[in-house]
């Protein structure tokens, strides 16, 4: 798969802090790339560079095949987690003049505004100042600002920030229509639920170094632990307990009162599935057996804690 994005070795100092320390990651056309990492991590910096806010101390970045240049800015659009709106301009007025700054005509990003404006329900903010609208509304047209110019790559920061459940759950349909369409997206954001719902790809950055980065799904494969989640129904619970003790680690175990069902997440170290399914059959009967998969969170705290 092609990239539309590639990061060469990017340090950025600001003095005697390394904000990136020979930071490099790839981001694949048509993906939804989740960019993670701990407040000060040097995410921010990094998106900064990307959209030639600043430049790194050394380097390159790669856009679209091309060392990145000026003229890149009309292919990438930017949603800042520190909103950028001019508070006292209306909104319409606001997002033409913002429209046209990205390279778009007066009559194209009219035609794009009002699409927007009725697909996100607010056609009737146009004449409206933003400093007039909540923080949620505000958002909204800051996202319409971003998406205008129909940019091959989207950065968003903390894209759900300011929204209710509902608005959360429209800008996060409107981020999958965007990447059907052919749109590459950035997100970056400590939701870790919802990396596990859009990513396709994820880097983790801590302390101004990468740490993870590949397809979501082969991360969490590496991070399995060889624990199994399980239940059982046994009226000998006692020599249950013996016979998994002698072989296994039980990391948690709890009753359901309701039935006197055992639940089990059990450490397998080097054996195979099947042993302990061995075991389980003999005493009891088997109500569940599934691998334990780590999650985005689970991972996200075990990295930054170990290093």
């Amino acid at each position: 798969m092609e990239n539309i994005l590639t990061a060469n070795k990017i340090v950025k100092q600001y003095g005697d802090y390394t904000a990136l320390n020979e930071v490099s990651l790839t981001v694949p056309k048509g993906s939804i790339y989740g960019l993670l990492g701990p407040n000060g991590a040097g995410k921010t910096s990094l998106i900064r560079i990307i959209n030639q806010i600043t430049m790194p101390d050394s380097g390159e970045i790669i856009f679209d095949g091309q060392k990145l240049h000026p003229n890149h800015v009309q292919h990438i659009g930017y949603l800042p987690e520190e909103r950028g709106l001019y508070k006292s301009m209306k909104v319409g007025e606001q997002c033409l003049y913002l429209a046209q700054m990205k390279g778009m005509s007066k009559a194209d990003a009219t035609k794009q505004l009002e699409y927007w404006f009725d697909r996100l329900e607010i056609k009737g903010w146009w004449n409206k100042k933003i400093e007039e609208l909540s923080k949620g509304m505000a958002q909204k047209v800051q996202f319409v600002v971003c998406v205008l110019h129909k940019p091959k790559l989207l950065i968003f920061d903390e894209p759900f920030s300011g929204f209710d459940p509902v608005n959360a759950n429209l800008i996060k349909d409107e981020i999958l229509e965007l990447k059907k369409q052919g749109s590459t997206i950035i997100f970056s954001t400590h939701r870790m639920e919802s990396v596990e719902e859009l990513c396709d790809d994820i880097a983790l950055i801590h302390k101004s170094n990468k740490l993870i980065e590949g397809k979501l799904d082969d991360v969490k494969r590496e991070y399995r632990s060889n624990t199994f989640e399980v239940g059982i129904l046994s009226d000998n619970i006692e020599g249950l307990m013996y016979d998994l003790t002698q072989k296994f680690q039980l990391s948690q175990t709890h009753f359901k009162s309701l039935n006197d069902e055992l639940k089990l997440n059990v450490v397998l170290g080097n054996a195979k599935p099947n042993e302990l399914l061995s075991i389980l059959t003999q005493r009891g009967q088997v109500t569940h057996f599934v691998e334990k998969i780590p999650s985005v969170n689970d991972i996200f705290i075990q990295t930054v804690s170990s290093n």
